[in-house]
C-alpha cells in the first residue's frame, strides 16, 4: 500500500479549506440531510448545493466539460476529508451526482447530457434509482416491471421498492423489462423517467427512526417517451452494472464519518469520567482500533484506484467492516450512557445502523464476494444455471 498525498492534492486541500472558511456560514453549518427535511432545510440545502456547483466543487470528479474539475482520486479523497473535518451539509443529490450522472455521461445522448447534468449538479433536480423490486433485490436481474412498446415510447407498469429520496425526486433512473422472452439479464432496458408523469405513485416507507428516506414507487400504464431511453433497448443490464459500480466505488470514504463518531464518543466518555472504568475503556479501545483498521482497508482501496487499477475485493471488505462497526458504536454508547442513550442522537443512530448491513450491498452478498474472490472458495450454485 502506497497511500500518499501528492503536491497537487495538498494544494487543492488548501484551496478548498479556504473556500469552506469563507462560505460555510452559520446558515449551512451542521445542516442535516435526512429523509424528511423541512421546507426551510430543503431550501438551505439547495442554496448550499448551488454554491458548491457554481464554484466548481459540487462534482469535482466530473469532467471539466460537464462542470467538474476532472479531479484525481487523491483530490477526491481530500475533498471528502475536508467536508468531514468541517462537518459540511450532505450534498442534496448524492445518488444523482455519484451514480446516475456518470451513467448518463457514458451512455447518454448529447441532448440528455445537456438537459440533465447541470440541474443535477446544482441540486435543482433530485434523482432516485428505480432498481429493486419486492422480488428482485440482490438478484436484480429478476426484475419484472414491464415496459411495452406503444407508438413513440413505452407503457410502464409495475412496482419498485427501497427508492432512496423517491419522495423528493423529480427524475428516476428506471430499469424495466422490455423483452420477457429473453434471458433475464438480456431483456432489461434503462429509462430516465420524469416522476411527475401521470400514473406514478410514490408511497414513503417509514423506518424505525420515524423517517421516510425510502419509498415504494408504483407505475400504472405510465407513458414514457422514446427519448427517455438511456443506452440501447434490451441492454439496460450494462447500464445498471455501471451505475452500481459507481455506487460501490465510493465505499472508501465511509470511514470518515464513522471515525468522527467514535472520537466524539471517546472524548465525551473521558469528560464524564466513564472511561475510568476498565471495561468501558476496553470497549472504547476496541472501537478505536476497529476504526483505524477500517481506515487502512479504505487506504488499500484508494491506492488501487489511484494507480488506475479496476476495483477489487477491497471495497467489499471495507463495506463489511463498516457495516459491523457502525452497528457496534451506538451499542457501546448505550453501555456507557444507559437509559440516556435511548433518546436523541444515539437512539437515532442505533435504529438507523440496523440498515447498514443491507444498504449499498447486503452483508451476505459481500461475504460471497470475499469468499469467492479473496479466499478462492467455490462459487455458490446459481439458480439460473
Amino acid at each position: 500500500m502506497d497511500f500518499t498525498y501528492p503536491t497537487d492534492a495538498e494544494a487543492f486541500r488548501a484551496e478548498f479549506r479556504s473556500w469552506l472558511d469563507k462560505n460555510l456560514t452559520d446558515e449551512f453549518s451542521g445542516l442535516p440531510f435526512r429523509g424528511q427535511p423541512s421546507d426551510d432545510e430543503l431550501a438551505r440545502l439547495k442554496r448550499w448545493n448551488a454554491l458548491l456547483a457554481d464554484d466548481g466543487y459540487a462534482a469535482i470528479s466530473w469532467p471539466v466539460e460537464h462542470g467538474g474539475r476532472g479531479a484525481s482520486v487523491m483530490e477526491q479523497v481530500v475533498f471528502a476529508e475536508e467536508c468531514s473535518r468541517a462537518a459540511t451539509p450532505t450534498l442534496l443529490n448524492p445518488i444523482g451526482l455519484a451514480n446516475i450522472a456518470p451513467s448518463i455521461m457514458a451512455f447518454g445522448t448529447q441532448e440528455q447530457k445537456d438537459r440533465f447534468l447541470r440541474p443535477m449538479m446544482r441540486g435543482d433536480e433530485i434523482w432516485c434509482q428505480g432498481f429493486s423490486e419486492p422480488d428482485a433485490g440482490s438478484d436484480l436481474a429478476a426484475l419484472s416491471m414491464k415496459a411495452e412498446a406503444d407508438g413513440d415510447g413505452w407503457l410502464v407498469t409495475g412496482q419498485k421498492v427501497w427508492n432512496t429520496y423517491g419522495h423528493l425526486a423529480q427524475w428516476c433512473e428506471l430499469l424495466v423489462r422490455t423483452n420477457p422472452t429473453a434471458p433475464k439479464h438480456k431483456g432489461i432496458t434503462c429509462l430516465l423517467v420524469d416522476m411527475t408523469l401521470p400514473g406514478i405513485e410514490v408511497r414513503p416507507l417509514r423506518t424505525p427512526t420515524g423517517e421516510c428516506e425510502f419509498n415504494e414507487i408504483f407505475m400504472d400504464q405510465v407513458r414514457v417517451p422514446r427519448d427517455a431511453l438511456l443506452g440501447e433497448i434490451d441492454c439496460g443490464w450494462t447500464v445498471a452494472m455501471a451505475t452500481l459500480g459507481f455506487e460501490r466505488g465510493g465505499v472508501a470514504s465511509l470511514h470518515l464519518q464513522l471515525r468522527r463518531r467514535i472520537r466524539h464518543l471517546l472524548n465525551h466518555a473521558t469528560e464524564i469520567g466513564a472511561a475510568s472504568d476498565p471495561i468501558v475503556r476496553q470497549r472504547l479501545a476496541d472501537l478505536y482500533s476497529a476504526g483505524e483498521r477500517l481506515r487502512l482497508l479504505a487506504d488499500r482501496a484508494i491506492t488501487r484506484a489511484a494507480q488506475g487499477l479496476p476495483p477489487g475485493p477491497e471495497s467489499s471488505l471495507v463495506k463489511l467492516a463498516w457495516s459491523t462497526l457502525s452497528q457496534q458504536v451506538p451499542l457501546v454508547a448505550a453501555e456507557i450512557y444507559g437509559l440516556d442513550a435511548l433518546g436523541g442522537t444515539w437512539a437515532h443512530d442505533m435504529l438507523q445502523s440496523r440498515s447498514s448491513t443491507i444498504a449499498g450491498g447486503t452483508t451476505e452478498v459481500n461475504k460471497n464476494i470475499v469468499a469467492e474472490r479473496v479466499l478462492g472458495l467455490p462459487r455458490d450454485p446459481s439458480p439460473a444455471r
